[in-house]
């Protein structure tokens, strides 16, 4: 298990510099109530479109809410709320995120590219650096919740989080019901064990596909998988996003479909998903 840093003291190896450091970020987050992690041992199973609809969600009940889009590689959530090409103001060391809303701010790396389309080519201590200046330097302010869509895998970016954000609430793991997706998912999870992050639950996407016609079910990419498997493994199952076309003119459109329609079954598979987070929780 990963051990928890005590920010007063110096760490072993630890220069003077690192400990402000740390004890900057530290303070930083102890403005943030609940942190809460987005990830998936598995590319392309709609992690980042669960987090953004999960952070808009709570910014429509209310919350104080961030969103931190820490794919250095392949930034998507100001183009899924409909930000992309925007700036960021401030210094290097107090950057002011984007205001989505009264209610929501983002901060991503696009918000710093001169272009959508440019690349951003770094090895894992700039990503490490890059990942501590959001947590550090950007003025989040005072949060309910901030929600942090990371790339998938266990590498350089989810790790970075998971050590950088000492007091997380947890993850949230998202799959797809097929067996090659859960393979994946499961070694996220013993990822999160590994490094003592709390699993909040798993959620499985495009789960069954209901025919606007006719109303008939199909499963296109099996159903259940994620379900079972967090069964398997003793940790909660939150919910499932069934396939909805919305959901993707959405993500392209910059409108989520919690906000586009909310009475669709995703929005209010959305919204279940967020009364289980949140419950229990001031």
């Amino acid at each position: 298990m990963a051990q928890k840093n005590d920010p007063k003291q110096q760490q072993p190896g630890e220069t003077p510099e690192q400990l402000l450091e740390r004890q900057a970020l530290q303070e930083r987050l102890r403005k943030i109530k609940h942190k809460v992690l987005v990830l998936s041992g598995k590319g392309g199973v709609g992690k980042s479109t669960i987090a953004v609809n999960l952070a808009v969600s709570l910014a429509s009940q209310g919350k104080k809410v961030g969103i931190l889009d820490v794919d250095i590689h392949g930034p998507n959530v100001p183009k899924m709320l409909g930000v992309e090409g925007k700036r960021v103001g401030g210094q290097p060391d107090k950057l002011e995120p984007y205001r989505y809303s009264d209610n929501l701010c983002v901060m991503s790396i696009s918000f710093l590219l001169q272009s959508p389309d440019s690349a951003v080519i770094w090895r894992g201590p700039l990503k490490w650096n890059v990942i501590k200046q959001f947590l550090k330097d950007v003025e989040w302010g005072e949060l309910d919740y901030l929600i942090v869509d990371a790339p998938p895998g266990t590498g350089d970016e989810p790790l970075t989080v998971c050590q950088l954000i000492e007091d997380a609430d947890g993850a949230v793991i998202v799959t797809t019901p097929q067996d090659v997706s859960v393979l994946d998912v499961r070694k996220c999870i013993n990822f999160c064990g590994h490094l003592n992050t709390p699993v909040l639950g798993v959620v499985e996407n495009m789960s069954g596909f209901a025919c606007p016609h006719c109303g008939e079910v199909t499963n296109l990419f099996k159903k259940g998988g994620g379900e079972r498997m967090a069964k398997e493994l003793g940790v909660p199952f939150l919910g499932a996003i069934p396939i909805d076309p919305t959901v993707v003119e959405g993500g392209d459109s910059g409108n989520p479909i919690v906000v586009s329609a909310p009475d669709s079954p995703a929005a209010k598979a959305f919204m279940d998903i967020v009364g289980k987070l949140t419950q229990g929780k001031d």
